[in-house]
């Protein structure tokens, strides 16, 4: 199982994290960001999965492409915000995190504005 091992990734880190925060912060930071770019690109290979299902689940339902390229946009603007705002707050700088997850709320934002308005022509269309 994928979990064990990433969770026992986390707990060795997690130990030599304790080790180094007292002693040097800045390479306990860095520890920190190894782990999580590391668990980042364990995940890639099931993110590719996911992904492939997504598409040929949009091929048989006959779903514009265009559509299921915003959506995985979206999710990857909210992944990328949520991991860098994480290493932001461990780094001890909450106001830079709280920045990047309102910028990543405004791109969502942004992206989704062409899906907003084909739900709007639909329910036009359907009044």
């Amino acid at each position: 199982m994928e979990i064990v091992k990433i969770a026992t990734f986390a707990f060795i880190a997690l130990f030599i994290l304790s080790i180094f925060k007292k002693r040097r912060d800045d390479i306990a930071l860095l520890i920190s960001i190894f782990c999580g770019c590391s668990i980042f690109v364990f995940m890639i290979d099931k993110l590719s999965v996911i992904i492939k299902f997504l598409q040929n689940l949009a091929t048989k339902a006959n779903i514009d492409f265009v559509y299921l390229n915003i959506v995985f946009k979206v999710l990857a603007i909210a992944f990328l915000a949520t991991f860098c705002s994480e290493i932001c707050k461990d780094a001890g700088e909450g106001t830079i995190a709280s920045k990047v997850e309102f910028g990543g709320k405004i791109l969502i934002l942004a992206l989704s504005i062409p899906i907003l308005m084909a739900v709007l022509d639909t329910i036009t269309k359907i009044l």
